[in-house]
């Protein structure tokens, strides 16, 4: 029996595109020998990016900004990538899994995996160290202190292999990547930390120091927050807090070194990076502008300005015919180089705090939530990247601290996403508080404002949600809003009447409701909309959307009550709360009396829109657990504890596009959705039951590309001739023979291998040319006497056959060799006396 999968948490998404230095592939080489001509399909003929993000390693288009591949095998956060030094096709990644990974990444195959013992926090390949990188790793024994060393990368057998040999090269390196740099011809590595900076030279196994005071006499601040070393002469440029950089040279003296002082930026550098031939230098901080330096020099330089934000790391390829800079809002630019502004790759921003909970677009699937300040960001889960940005608060945003500007706080989408309603604040002598309702456009593809009402509420709105009925038309859809001044309001579509009105369709207020004068904190309707819960305080009240009349309460003191739900289907008599004080509870609306309760700190609950499965993250001793239920079921369908270190903030069901096969019944409830987790980090996660993808066999790698080719005409054309081949293998078995069953191991092996790694055209080709010339001879000895039969009754008899083989007249008896097998052909002799011997009437037999 096979074990089923383990529930595991993998980072789908969302992760820091600038959690590393991305780098540029060389341009020009080969295509990849599997890679149909497709535009979607990596060729090393194009020029491509690789980045870590999460646990993956993506690489995207230069040309296109597509995500070409996503390279799987990590488990846990990759920190470094680097292309190999001496295979421009081949890239290392490391992680903090403690495993260094070699990739072919054109094919996408995994080609060995070195195990370090360390977690890995940067990675550096040098062309002078074939057999060898440099990590640096924590120190152990010791808390926040971390060392650069060198591992040798074993060339053993097998793909998953030990490196033992880790030998320290600098102690107390800092654990930024850009903190430590190799330089000229890897003669040397220099590394900064505080106001320290040390370098050692490899050759002469010196190692010099050079310190800085802290503050200098003007206020500036000379902590070091980057270095950068110049490939071709001996010059070392540092970055440091108060914006200035500093050229060092004549540094393999401890007494006699010099250095001189760029300065433009009025924060931080961020990054630096010298272009390949060192003749410019570029800078990158906080002011989200590219300075580039020329030779050195303070008076000549340019600027890309408006980036975006923050620049995080500046990577130039290794013609400096292209660079890239990662930004702190989890965005790569991609520039050229005349300093140009080319492409742009946007992942999910991370928001300075995420208000709106993660939400659903039903047209697009895509997750929606607080992006730049002002706006909703519409993410696509499929791509990882942003599908478009909506202007809600529609004011320009001035980046200064302590100014109250108008913030985005809640959102929500009617069941076909045919409305959205945003509510917006601003914090000044008084609160200020507008509720927008947008109509989507069918002929523009976008949604647009249809009614602003200032001031909805007295005080700040605390839940908002649509009636989520299907079925409804326009003149009985709901928006519901609860809020701090204790109401709750309901807000219904009305149809002007006067001609001349600029739009038809407008909000407004339709009913008020309250209870005790307690706060309103939550509402949801039931899944037909008949009835409205909302929490005030420790009670539920349950009200009839028709009447509004107040149907029952539920009350659980101690706590106020901090999530409630409704079940769906077969469970959509079920009202489920949590309580601040760690209670979970189950309510039966026929009976009015609460089901059941249980004991748990729950901080997201989460009902699942395609089933009745409800979804609850626990957060306890500094971990999150999952516990997944029906409300009619007391006992959880699954518990995962210590399902991440992480505080889960939000969560969110995503209808699949394909149910998902499951193997283990106790995770069916993944099979129609997806459940995604957005933490305290902004960390977006899911959980999977499959596993890692660490290795691809030629096999499956092939399975893998006729997987990933584009929806076109054609690959529909194709899929469908496959289709029609596999159903008539099926259902024709018992008569069609295919000769390629027969073929060796060694064969399809050829037609799988990267051209690159296959032995010389001469070696192969008769081998080749051999398995395709298979004879009839080498069938089975009960399919050649049918068809030999058929043959020689229509010779001999002259009769008319249902089916007629033409005979192919043979020699005598001659061996074919294939492969190693030889297999002898009979003669015309032996075959007449066979063929007299089959003609003989056994049916006799059958009596006895």
């Amino acid at each position: 029996m096979v074990a089923p999968a383990a529930l595991r948490v993998v980072r789908c998404g969302g992760s820091a595109l600038h959690g590393a230095r991305a780098v540029f592939s060389l341009a020009g080489g080969r295509r990849a020998p599997s890679d149909p001509a497709g535009p979607s399909r990596p060729s090393s003929l194009c020029r491509f990016l690789l980045c870590a993000s999460g646990d993956f390693v993506k690489m995207y288009s230069v040309a296109t900004e597509e995500l070409v591949r996503l390279l799987r095998g990590h488990s846990d956060l990759v920190t470094g990538v680097q292309l190999a030094p001496h295979n421009h096709l081949q890239l290392y990644s490391c992680s903090l899994d403690g495993t260094i990974k070699l990739w072919d990444f054109t094919d996408g195959i995994l080609i060995k995996t070195f195990t370090i013992g360390y977690k890995l926090l940067a990675l550096y390949a040098l062309p002078t160290s074939e057999d060898s990188v440099f990590v640096i790793i924590p120190k152990r024994g010791e808390r926040d202190t971390f060392q650069l060393a060198s591992v040798k990368l074993t060339k053993a057998a097998g793909q998953d292999t030990e490196a033992k040999e880790v030998s320290v090269v600098l102690e107390g390196v800092d654990v930024s990547p850009k903190c430590t740099a190799f330089g000229r011809e890897c003669e040397y590595v220099a590394s900064v930390k505080g106001t320290n900076l040390q370098v050692y030279f490899f050759k002469r196994k010196q190692l010099n120091r050079f310190s800085l005071r802290a503050k200098t006499a003007k206020g500036g601040n000379n902590v070091f927050t980057c270095v950068a070393c110049h490939p071709q002469e001996d010059c070392i440029a540092t970055g440091h807090a108060d914006g200035k950089i500093r050229l060092w040279r004549n540094f393999n003296h401890k007494k006699e070194y010099t250095y001189s002082t760029l300065h433009w930026h009025h924060d931080r550098v961020m990054d630096l990076a010298f272009s390949a031939e060192g003749t410019s230098l570029l800078s990158g901080g906080v002011e989200s502008v590219l300075v580039q330096w020329h030779s050195g020099s303070d008076c000549k330089k340019d600027f890309l300005p408006r980036l975006g934000s923050a620049i995080e790391y500046v990577s130039i390829s290794s013609d400096s015919t292209f660079c890239c800079t990662s930004h702190t809002d989890n965005r790569i630019t991609i520039i050229n180089s005349n300093l140009r502004f080319s492409k742009t790759i946007q992942g999910l921003i991370k928001a300075r705090e995420v208000k709106t909970g993660l939400v659903v677009d039903p047209r697009t699937k895509a997750l929606v939530l607080n992006g730049e300040p002002g706006h909703l960001q519409f993410y696509c889960l499929q791509t990882d990247r942003q599908l478009y940005s909506l202007d809600i608060v529609q004011q320009e945003y001035i980046h200064q601290a302590g100014l109250n500007q108008s913030d985005l706080v809640r959102v929500a989408f009617s069941a076909q996403g045919k409305w959205l309603a945003t509510v917006e604040e601003r914090k000044e002598t008084d609160l200020e508080l507008q509720l927008k309702l947008w109509f989507f456009d069918e002929k523009t593809q976008s949604f647009k404002l249809n009614t602003r009402i200032s001031m909805p509420h007295e005080d700040r709105i605390t839940a908002m949600c649509f009636r989520d009925t299907d079925e409804l038309e326009d003149d009985s859809l709901m928006l519901v809003t609860a809020g701090r001044d204790c109401v709750f309001k309901v807000w219904v579509i009305l149809e002007d009447t006067d001609p001349e009105a600029q739009q038809s369709l407008s909000w407004s207020c339709d009913f008020v409701g309250s209870y005790h004068n307690y706060q309103a904190t939550n509402c949801c309707f039931s899944e037909d909309g008949s009835l409205l819960a909302v929490s005030f305080g420790e009670t539920v009240t349950v009200w009839d959307s028709s009447t509004w009349d107040l149907k029952c309460t539920f009350c659980h003191p101690p706590g106020k009550i901090r999530n409630i739900c409704f079940g769906r289907l077969t469970c959509s008599k079920y009202l489920i709360g949590a309580t601040d004080h760690g209670f979970l509870c189950c309510w039966n609306l026929l009976s009015c009396a609460l089901e059941w309760s249980a004991h748990l700190n729950i901080i997201v609950l989460q009902p699942d829109p395609l089933s009745e499965h409800i979804a609850a993250v626990s957060w306890l001793l500094k971990e999150s657990s999952l516990f997944v239920f029906k409300p009619s079921e007391p006992r959880p369908i699954c518990i995962q504890r210590k399902l991440c270190k992480e505080k889960i903030q939000f969560a969110a069901f995503v209808p699949r596009d394909v149910p998902e096969t499951i193997g283990s019944e106790k995770y069916l409830w993944l099979r129609r959705s997806q459940l995604f987790f957005l933490t305290d980090r902004q960390e977006l996660m899911t959980v999977s039951t499959k596993p890692l993808e660490e290795r691809l066999t030629l096999s499956s790698k092939q399975l893998a590309v006729e997987e990933s080719l584009p929806v076109t005409a054609f690959s529909l054309l194709l899929g469908k001739h496959r289709h029609q081949q596999s159903q008539g293998s099926v259902d024709f078995g018992k008569v069609i023979h295919h000769h390629h069953e027969q073929d060796s191991p060694a064969v399809k092996e050829l037609l799988h291998t990267p051209a690159h790694v296959l032995p010389s055209a001469s070696f192969l080709c008769p081998i080749f040319i051999n398995s395709l010339l298979i004879s009839k001879e080498n069938k089975s000895a009960e399919e050649v006497p049918d068809e030999v039969e058929m043959e020689s009754e229509e010779a001999e008899d002259d009769s008319d056959e249902e089916n007629n083989v033409t005979e192919t007249k043979q020699e005598d008896t001659v061996p074919i060799e294939s492969l190693g097998e030889t297999t002898y052909k009979l003669s015309k002799s032996e075959e007449k006396e066979l063929r007299k011997i089959r003609k003989v009437d056994y049916s006799w037999i059958s009596v006895f």
